[in-house]
């Protein structure tokens, strides 16, 4: 054979090869895309696919020239082939100059054979698992695709399946993207490997990835390799079946030496489903099918009477005679004292029931009653007892208000008694010592007085450190200290924490310059926050003449001018009158809350005063009931008059906490008094009314007022009021 023969012949086999590669490449699909054929139980082959399973049954053993031919019909890639031709062609050459060609050309034909044999077993198993994963679903699809196919194709095929165009489709695996012209060879994939790629749309927006729709018994194929000789192997397609159907296990057995279990074929049969059945309704269901069918008892009977030449025996007869006639008026008659019975023994029965009812109603109006007898006499030992802690450890502004007046009732009651029963010289020796205990005693309390102001200033400094003020500035600051801790725990030098201290005492100036909290820092700042609002709170005090803000006068809602400040008046009331306000205090925070609770938006309680309140209960409502003429003021409240309108001081009423309650519950004024006691409390509103005459006034400017609002959310029913805050007496 010539050179230019062999030339052809090698040329040849690298053109066939080059031919079924092209033909070789598919895309595997689950058996949910395949089409339903008789041919659909295996993985769909390409057209070039036939070939190889055609070569599965053809014998090693044929001819040089049949080798050939089944090279030629072989599936490799064309790279393999003319590479490991090239290289047999140039040792072709290299030999060509022995003497021996003949020789030369089968040894070379034999080569041809093992490089073959290689490519074969190259493209069989040159496929390789993959687990597709559709982000951001997270839906798996197990197929199987040849490592040395471009990813071109897997693309194509699962942006036909999620309706997203190719261009769009991004393959990514091990963290890198895939491109077209890539194959999972060139990414280091192995044949039988077990590789993970995620798909996912570059514009999810437009072109979002969607659960691919599957059927419950949706299957997967893939190639499995089986060896069925001595140095033979065959690939063979497995369909993988996922039910959620969970095996029964039926019975089988196991082998004693190898140790193999077994079961019963049964146990790998899926049952058979039953259709859900749904609500049917017809008419045949509703109807009911009667049937008229005529009945013959089988055995006849007769009757007998005795005549000539036949005798029956009348032993067993009887004789029935007629009673008396029982008429319908009669029976009636019957029935009705029958019920009337009957309903002697339900209406004994029912009023049993009707005075056992009362009497445990008036067992437990008894004991509510008592238990609110007792509640009282302990609220009011109570409030005593606290009332003498307070004054034996006076803590607040109020306690001392209680000590300065028990001080003026004591001194009062001692002028009276030395009047009566001294006279002369006499007189004035006792005057003279009442004034001296007066004053061991005011100095006594003004001890008292420096002691708890040292406490309470302490105490409001503590609490102003331990309050947090929610700003973006100290939230800054405490998370820059918790970083430096971190740090300091996780041992870093202290020369890498500077920069961070230094950030740190920055903010902290900044905090301390801000006047919102440190007030004393305007004092120093050299142009101020806002002049205007500052000059607007500013009043002057014709008492201690300063100048101070507005927080420090105390206004009533009669005031025309401002005069003296808070601490002027109550400096005046320790040294003349020694009045306490406690009572008053108490009184008007019961009257927010009350009013808190209708949620109707009322301003005038808001506006109401400890001055106003005061006038209000003492020359008005003359400091007792309406109703009882109580007059203890810790068990007064202020209440609507007409609950249906604002409370204000001409619609309202002065009564007992018991007695309010049982107020607001009339449904209506003339219904539960009488025309007198209305005119009466009528015309203490008319008085009430021309006092607070400007009230309405001030009212209309407050609609959106936020201190009214503040004031209301305060004393909101959901908290409950505490109206004194002093420690209980130890036992």
């Amino acid at each position: 054979m010539s050179e230019q023969e062999e030339e052809f012949d090698a040329q040849d086999v690298l053109n066939a090869a080059e031919e079924t590669t092209y033909k070789a490449i598919n895309i595997p699909v689950t058996s949910e895309d395949l089409p339903e054929s008789e041919d659909n139980e295996l993985e769909p082959e390409p057209s070039g696919g036939g070939h190889v399973k055609e070569q599965k049954d053809r014998s090693s053993s044929s001819l040089p020239s049949t080798d050939e031919e089944q090279l030629m019909e072989e599936a490799v890639s064309p790279e393999q082939v003319s590479q490991s031709l090239r290289h047999y062609k140039d040792h072709y050459h290299a030999t060509q100059s022995a003497n021996e060609r003949s020789n030369d050309y089968v040894a070379f034909l034999e080569k041809i054979k093992a490089v073959k044999e290689s490519l074969k077993t190259s493209v069989i198993d040159s496929s390789a698992t993959v687990k597709v994963v559709l982000l951001p679903v997270g839906q798996e699809i197990i197929i199987s695709f040849n490592i040395d196919s471009t990813l071109k194709h897997l693309r194509d095929h699962f942006s036909y399946l999620v309706n997203v165009p190719s261009d769009v489709l991004q393959l990514r695996c091990a963290g890198k993207i895939l491109k077209n012209n890539e194959t999972l060879l060139q990414h280091v994939v192995k044949t039988q490997d077990i590789v993970q790629v995620e798909i996912f749309s570059a514009l999810p927006d437009v072109y979002p990835v969607k659960r691919i729709n599957r059927s419950d018994d949706a299957s997967q194929v893939i190639i499995v390799r089986v060896q069925t000789g001595t140095d033979q192997y065959q690939q063979v397609a497995v369909e993988i079946i996922k039910s959620d159907f969970h095996k029964p296990f039926l019975g089988g057995f196991r082998h004693k030496i190898t140790g193999i279990e077994y079961h019963n074929a049964g146990t790998q049969t899926v049952p058979k489903k039953i259709a859900e059945k749904h609500n049917a309704f017809c008419r045949d269901t509703q109807t009911v099918l009667e049937r008229r069918k005529l009945q013959q008892t089988v055995n006849t009977t007769s009757t007998q009477m005795t005549k000539i030449g036949v005798y029956v025996s009348n032993i067993t007869d009887k004789l029935v005679t007629p009673g008396k006639y029982f008429s319908a008026a009669e029976y009636h008659a019957q029935r009705l004292a029958a019920v009337i019975v009957l309903q002697t023994y339900y209406r004994q029965w029912h009023a049993k029931n009707v005075v056992n009812d009362l009497r445990r109603q008036k067992m437990l109006r008894l004991k509510w009653e008592e238990q609110e007898e007792q509640r009282k006499i302990e609220e009011k030992e109570e409030w005593m007892a606290l009332d003498y802690y307070r004054r034996r450890n006076p803590q607040t502004k109020e306690d001392f208000e209680l000590l300065y007046n028990a001080l003026e009732l004591w001194r009062q009651e001692e002028l009276a008694r030395i009047n009566q029963s001294l006279t002369g010289a006499e007189r004035k020796a006792a005057l003279c010592e009442v004034l001296e205990k007066e004053s061991q005693i005011i100095a006594s309390i003004g001890r008292h007085r420096y002691i708890a102001a040292i406490a309470n200033q302490e105490a409001m400094i503590q609490a102003f450190l331990n309050k947090e003020h929610e700003c973006k500035l100290t939230q800054e600051i405490l998370e820059l200290i918790d970083r430096e801790v971190d740090l300091m725990m996780r041992g870093v030098k202290q020369e890498n924490l500077e920069g961070l201290r230094k950030r740190i005492a920055t903010l902290f100036f900044h905090y301390i310059k801000t006047p919102l909290f440190n007030p004393e820092v305007s004092r120093h700042l050299k142009v101020p926050q806002d002049p205007l609002k500052f000059y607007k709170k500013i009043y002057y005090c014709h008492s201690c003449q300063l100048y101070l803000p507005s927080t420090e006068f105390a206004i009533s809602s009669t005031s025309h001018h401002i005069n003296r400040c808070r601490k002027c008046i109550s400096l005046d009331n320790e040294s003349q009158q020694r009045e306490s306000f406690l009572k008053y205090k108490c009184l008007l925070q019961r009257l927010y809350s009350s009013e808190a609770e209708y949620e109707d938006d009322s301003k005038i309680a808001f506006l109401m005063q400890l001055q106003d309140i005061q006038y209000l209960i003492e020359n008005i409502w003359m400091s007792q009931s309406a109703l009882s003429a109580w007059n203890d003021l810790n068990d007064l409240v202020m209440v609507r008059w007409d609950k249906s309108l604002e409370w204000s001081p001409w619609n309202c009423i002065l009564l007992t906490k018991d007695e309010g309650v049982a107020h607001l519950k009339l449904m209506s004024i003339e219904e539960g008094y009488k025309p007198l006691f209305i005119h009466k409390i009528k015309h203490k509103h008319f008085l009430a009314k021309n006092y607070f005459s400007q009230i309405p006034v001030l009212a209309s400017f407050l609609l959106e007022d936020p201190e009214v609002e503040e004031i209301r959310k305060k004393h909101n029913p959901e908290t409950t009021p505490k109206i004194i805050e002093s420690p209980k007496p130890t036992p």
